[in-house]
């Protein structure tokens, strides 16, 4: 019924509400605890969460300017391959694939089924398996979602992004009314540096730049956004505003209520904020919070899909996933791709050891696509830009990630080993196969499982160029 490409489809509404349901998820309800618990003390945790948020907006601001001058979809995995060249957008694929995506939703995913049952076993611990259970069914829901429409996972998007707000909303209001009540207590002491331990601080950081993390997505579905040139700056600028805001409200709330041993000793901060401020709503907080995680893996699945597709069609990933339904128009084999992975990591895997190894790797390639837009700009001087950046942002902001990144060795040894090996592990594979198939120009080896597979799926390639 006519030309098969992924459709302009992503309002400025739709790119706020992206932004929003990618950040505002399981991390503002999770993150708390490993912040404070790696930064030692009440008033640090909150400078850490104001330090990563004005770092979260340094890093959505070069990304802003990236999405400008680069008019391709595919977030970091673009960036990088057009400003540093294709081994190292390679690697982040790779260590993407493997590591970083597949932690970051299962992550997510546990959150979300640990604040769905969270009501119906209080004051217990919902127990391990059902959390798993729970997880596992909210995950591929989304995927079904995701498979079936682009509008309307936008729409959910949406939809759920106000929930998020909500959810904020239920835990500062009673906050900031015990706040002006003078219940200031559990701030008495709150810079105590006998408990700062500063080979810990990556950690803390990593922590609170997870719960910020989903700035960038806006950018992973450039080719699909209206006016990107107007609508990728603007929505970048008031969401990441609106979070700070939100964040630091939430956190100040939270410790009102909770001293500093209630929040480390407690699996869902939030669920323990409500039982203690606010008892008319213990069954509803919690199963907001679970739907503010579920927007977060539709934006996941959403953007990281488009990742699969773009390394798709240069070349660097099976020609498979590169192909949209016939009737759909979804990436439909981008977005089936991940399910096996985050199964895997959502049965073995436990919360916060997922976290410290997914956050290397995740940060060392958003630190080399912001090194990549200073390349970038000393190479194409001639290029102007819609929006720019002052130099500075992105000079400071790789070289706080790139540092980040090194400290970690010290402050998590075996996590960040293995994540470390996961990324040099692209090596091979990238000489092997990648390098050689694209000198030589030769047929995909994956030629003939790709025909049958295009058979099965009703999957073309896209007809339309939209870059």
């Amino acid at each position: 019924e006519g030309a098969v490409f992924l459709r302009k489809k992503i309002t400025l509404l739709r790119a706020f509400s992206l932004l929003i349901g990618s950040m505002v998820g399981s991390g503002i309800f999770i993150s708390p605890k490993g912040v404070l618990k790696n930064s030692g003390s009440v008033g640090f945790s909150l400078l850490v969460w104001f330090a990563c948020g004005v770092l979260s907006m340094f890093g959505a601001l070069c990304y802003a300017e990236l999405g400008t001058r680069i008019t391709k979809s595919g977030g970091h995995y673009i960036y990088i391959l057009e400003t540093l060249g294709p081994l190292p957008s390679f690697l982040f694929l790779w260590a993407e694939f493997f590591a970083i995506r597949p932690a970051n939703s299962a992550v997510v995913s546990l959150a979300f089924g640990r604040y769905m049952l969270e009501p119906f076993f209080a004051p217990c611990a919902a127990p391990v398996p059902a959390v798993k259970l729970v997880s596992l069914l909210g995950y591929y829901m989304v995927l079904t979602l995701n498979s079936w429409s682009v509008t309307w996972s936008a729409r959910l998007q949406t939809a759920l992004s106000i929930i998020k707000l909500l959810a904020l909303a239920l835990i500062i209001v009673p906050g900031m009314m015990l706040l002006a009540q003078g219940h200031t207590e559990n701030f008495q002491g709150a810079f105590d540096r006998q408990s700062l331990v500063l080979d810990k601080l990556p950690l803390a950081f990593y922590a609170g730049m997870f719960a910020y993390s989903g700035w960038f997505q806006v950018g992973f579905v450039r080719e699909e956004l209206v006016r990107p040139e107007r609508n990728i700056p603007l929505a970048v600028i008031v969401s990441v505003i609106t979070v700070i805001v939100g964040y630091m409200l939430t956190n100040v709330s939270y410790y009102t209520v909770l001293a500093s041993q209630d929040v480390l000793a407690s699996p869902a901060v939030a669920v323990s904020f409500v039982q203690r401020a606010f008892q008319s709503l213990i069954s509803v907080v919690p199963v907001l919070v679970a739907l503010s995680c579920f927007g977060t893996m539709n934006g996941g699945i959403f953007t990281f899909s488009r990742t699969l597709f773009v390394a798709s069609r240069e070349g660097q990933w099976p020609p498979l996933f590169s192909m949209i339904h016939i009737r759909r128009h979804t990436p439909l084999p981008a977005v089936m791709l991940m399910f096996p992975l985050v199964t895997v990591m959502v049965c073995i895997g436990d919360i916060y050891h997922l976290l410290n190894f997914f956050s290397f790797s995740r940060w060392l390639f958003i630190g080399l696509a912001t090194l990549g837009l200073i390349v970038h700009r000393h190479r194409h001087p001639e290029l102007h830009s819609p929006f720019q950046v002052p130099i500075f942002v992105p000079v400071s902001f790789t070289i706080i990630c790139l540092s980040t990144v090194a400290m970690s060795f010290y402050s998590d040894p075996v996590n960040i080993s293995i994540g470390c090996t996961v990324v040099l592990s692209g090596f091979p594979v990238y000489y092997l196969l990648i390098h050689r198939q694209m000198s030589s120009g030769s047929r995909s080896p994956f030629y003939y499982l790709t025909h049958k597979l295009q058979l099965l799926l009703e999957v073309v390639q896209q007809e339309i160029k939209t870059y």
